[in-house]
């Protein structure tokens, strides 16, 4: 495993996944939005979900399927490790002084579920009677939770050159993506093969960049969204770095526009084959603006590049770099339909090998048009996993996938 992907398609070898837990049950009515949700699931549903989800990837590709918690947790054996997290956790809640507390009476497993699910006074208070003198409600969140965690796509985002570690743009969302970076850069089963394109070294606030917004076209060029969630300079960033890099050759920068339905880039479009893209009805061509970075100098220490605006749809885009591109648009173009399952990420299925695709059974009308395109699509249950209003692809972090 060199942590490099060359192909949004190629078959896939391994898979970071999170099994959805009890930060799930942290939503209410009340904090929903607050916690970047649109609704409340029912975690038991969704866990079944969840795991016909992974059972599935394991037993039509034999794939190995990393566990987030798991690897947290082996990571956390790093006692080092453990208390940078907590304090970073503590110090973003304003409460540094139940660091100590609480790393005294939690074992580590425990404290792996306290970084992703949160935790609050009153469960505190069940094993540590003298807290730290605060005042302080007793449903009051002392680490909040993270309930998008099971959207593993957003944190990080590997490409031919190497890995962006995600600086998310929602403040309650940074936590997901500290978690990632610190597995990938100490666990032992990763940290030799991690190449760092993202974030640049010294930037203490990088801009914002999600994993959802890089989607990789060839092995020599990349796509990236200028989205609500992604700003243009971390993608002139990770251009540089790539371009550096050497591997990739052109890094295109896509201008989406400011819309719910176009959040991330693979809301937009999903690559399914070396020649075949699922997109939303009409998306492709209503995105007017694209850019060009390509390399200009590097002899080492001196390093430039040059943007070149494009003046031409992202169509356009992808035919350059997709030879003979076939387009499958959601519900085969029907309107009424294709709106009602984009809703549900009709085009962000998830990819396990070439023409082979993982998509909910909610979207009859895609799947029934990826079928006729000789698409093999697997079905998977999806009332309560589509509530965060994410897709197969959203929840899914490819590790390893065969070349093309």
């Amino acid at each position: 495993m060199n942590l490099r992907l060359n192909s949004e398609f190629g078959t896939l070898k391994a898979v970071l996944m999170h099994r959805p837990g009890k930060e799930i049950d942290r939503l209410t009515p009340y904090n929903k939005e607050y916690l970047l949700f649109e609704d409340v699931p029912y975690l038991e549903a969704m866990q079944k979900e969840h795991d016909y989800f992974t059972d599935l990837i394991k037993q039509t590709t034999g794939a190995h399927v990393y566990r987030l918690h798991e690897l947290l947790i082996q990571t956390l054996s790093d006692r080092s490790i453990l208390e940078k997290l907590m304090e970073e956790a503590l110090k973003k809640s304003g409460l540094p002084d139940f660091k100590e507390p609480i790393l005294e009476r939690f074992s580590t497993a425990e404290c792996a579920t306290v970084l992703t699910a949160g935790i609050k006074v009153h469960e505190l208070k069940r094993k540590i009677p003298k807290l730290p003198n605060k005042e302080l409600m007793d449903y009051a969140f002392v680490i909040p939770p993270s309930p998008n965690l099971y959207f593993q796509r957003d944190p990080m985002a590997i490409t031919p050159g190497g890995i962006i570690f995600s600086s998310m743009k929602m403040e309650g969302r940074q936590r997901e993506a500290d978690l990632l970076r610190i597995i990938f850069e100490n666990h032992p089963e990763f940290k030799e093969h991690v190449n760092k394109i993202y974030p640049i070294n010294g930037h203490d606030n990088p801009p914002s960049i999600e994993g959802g917004d890089v989607i990789v076209l060839s092995k020599k060029a990349i796509a990236i969204g200028n989205s609500e969630r992604t700003d243009e300079k971390a993608i002139y960033h990770v251009a540089k770095s790539l371009l550096a890099e050497g591997t990739v050759e052109r890094v295109y920068e896509v201008h989406l526009p400011k819309k719910r339905q176009y959040m991330h880039l693979d809301t937009v479009f999903t690559i399914l084959d070396e020649n075949l893209v699922l997109t939303y009805p009409d998306a492709l061509n209503a995105v007017l603006q694209t850019s060009l970075y390509t390399l200009k100098e590097n002899n080492g220490d001196k390093i430039h590049i040059k943007r070149k605006v494009l003046n031409e749809s992202l169509l356009t885009v992808l035919e350059k770099e997709i030879p003979h591109l076939e387009i499958l648009s959601t519900a085969n173009g029907n309107p009424d339909y294709a709106m009602r399952e984009q809703w549900f990420d009709g085009a962000n299925v998830f990819a396990i090998g070439p023409r082979r695709v993982i998509s909910y059974n909610r979207n009859i009308h895609t799947n029934r048009a990826l079928r006729s395109m000789g698409v093999e699509v697997l079905e998977i249950p999806s009332s309560e996993l589509s509530r965060g209003l994410g897709g197969p692809r959203c929840m899914t972090l490819p590790l390893s996938r065969a070349r093309v």
